[in-house]
């Protein structure tokens, strides 16, 4: 986390703590999104995931104080937000990953990179369309890791710090996801990835 970046988030959570007026308002307009794509893929309910950001931002207000700037504010609060998601998955009983196949051997696949671009490689409308379903088709986990990693542009240790999981376990959820994304547009589409 850089100097400036720490700085701006001590900027805002002290004028929070302090009470400052527009202080928290201006907190939600900045991690509104954050939390949003978090909830919103893990549960895929609109009117759940806009109740669950809003018991986000509630708990972030009230668990502020315990906030210590050990990592970025944006770590901090889609953690609180993919805490507040999985209890209400884990709550109704949907399972978070799939089951792993027997015999489930890594794919060449699986090595497509990093810098792959969602949103360069699949401009045309109903390719997006059908790109946008098979990531709602993709477990909560990998859809969430995949949404916080392409999306919000979160490193591997910030999505480690959202969600807890190891940068291993990242890596294999995104190349995961990835491979299920290239199998479906290749498979419904044609479209080589």
């Amino acid at each position: 986390m850089d100097e400036r970046s720490t700085n701006l988030d001590r900027e805002l959570v002290d004028a929070v703590l302090r009470g400052a007026p527009g202080a928290f308002e201006r907190l939600v307009r900045d991690y509104q999104g954050l939390c949003w794509h978090i909830i919103h893929r893990m549960v895929r309910h609109p009117e759940d995931a806009r109740e669950l950001c809003q018991e986000t931002f509630l708990r972030v207000h009230q668990c502020l104080h315990q906030y210590r700037y050990e990592s970025a504010l944006k770590s901090w609060i889609g953690q609180v937000a993919y805490s507040i998601a999985l209890r209400h998955l884990q709550r109704k009983r949907i399972p978070l990953l799939e089951p792993a196949a027997d015999g489930d051997v890594p794919s060449p696949l699986e090595n497509l990179g990093d810098d792959f671009d969602l949103e360069q490689a699949f401009g045309d409308a109903q390719v997006a369309r059908r790109l946008h379903d098979a990531i709602d088709a993709l477990p909560p986990v990998q859809r969430t890791v995949l949404t916080l990693y392409h999306l919000e542009e979160a490193s591997i240790p910030e999505i480690a710090m959202i969600t807890g999981l190891a940068s291993g376990t990242i890596k294999s959820h995104l190349f995961r996801a990835r491979l299920r994304l290239r199998t479906v547009l290749e498979g419904r589409l044609g479209v080589a990835v």
